[in-house]
């Protein structure tokens, strides 16, 4: 049975938390996030119905409703600890909303209030699923998405064909992590710790931890094996029923690939 936090948290606070850890990751996630809401605005404008997808804390939701003030969005996680502190960030703004799925589950998007959307939108979270999956997944969406509406998906996307400029950037980003957090910045686990340490969020990280691992405990909770790139994106997108889609922004391990219905 699902539980729900008892004491009150400072939910702001955690969505920082969550930025700066995520930014130790990548320090250029606000430059992808610009660019998904530039490419929002032009394709669709800037009153959208949005799908924030595997929506996490609300990162993308956030983004959305603080550049355009008049979109509505629904997020969709599994994570209770996560989708907890989404729905404490905005409990008091009427513009959002938030529903448990797993997406690994064919029947997910019947948990959704009713579609289309102009945007479906998600960051650094569809990695955790392998190729098979996120094929059929890529199906459900363009279902989801509205004739001339837009699906998004920022995360990474490495390029195998170029393993030396792979492994300096690789050296290059574990060497500024490790300054990083040498300085007292918080990586995945530690976020996590920290988390399970919040009395208002206790119950929650406890449940998310029997789910999907402790962070915290555990070396990797992500699929680590399967990684598409961003040409096998665009193509499965438009395999799937998008009329055309390609990156348009890239960084030198993610990539943002844009498909458009």
């Amino acid at each position: 049975m699902a539980t729900h936090a008892q004491h009150k948290s400072d939910w702001r606070r955690w969505q920082q938390s969550w930025d700066q850890q995520q930014e130790w990751y990548m320090p250029d996630r606000e430059e992808r996030f610009r660019v998904m809401l530039d490419m929002a605005e032009a394709l669709v404008g800037t009153e959208p119905r949005v799908l924030d997808l595997a929506c996490g804390t609300g990162s993308i939701t956030d983004r959305v409703l603080t550049r355009m003030p008049h979109a509505r969005t629904v997020g969709v996680d599994r994570d209770p600890a996560l989708l907890a502190i989404a729905r404490g960030t905005f409990a008091d703004d009427e513009r959002a909303r938030f529903v448990t799925a797993d997406l690994s589950d064919p029947d997910w998007p019947a948990a959704l209030p009713e579609g289309p959307f102009d945007c479906v939108l998600t960051a650094t979270a569809l990695h955790w699923m392998r190729t098979e999956p996120l094929r059929a997944l890529y199906g459900q969406l363009a279902g989801l998405v509205r004739e001339g509406g837009v699906f998004m998906n920022a995360d990474h996307m490495p390029d195998e064909s170029t393993p030396r400029i792979n492994a300096a950037v690789h050296v290059f980003d574990e060497d500024r992590r490790k300054r990083q957090r040498d300085a007292g910045a918080l990586d995945w686990g530690g976020w996590w710790r920290a988390l399970a340490e919040d009395p208002a969020l206790a119950d929650v990280a406890q449940e998310r931890f029997a789910l999907f691992g402790n962070p915290a405990e555990v070396r990797h909770d992500h699929n680590n094996e399967e990684f598409q790139s961003a040409e096998w994106h665009a193509a499965t997108l438009r395999d799937a029923g998008f009329a055309e889609a390609r990156a348009v922004w890239a960084s030198p391990t993610d990539a943002l690939v844009l498909g458009l219905r």
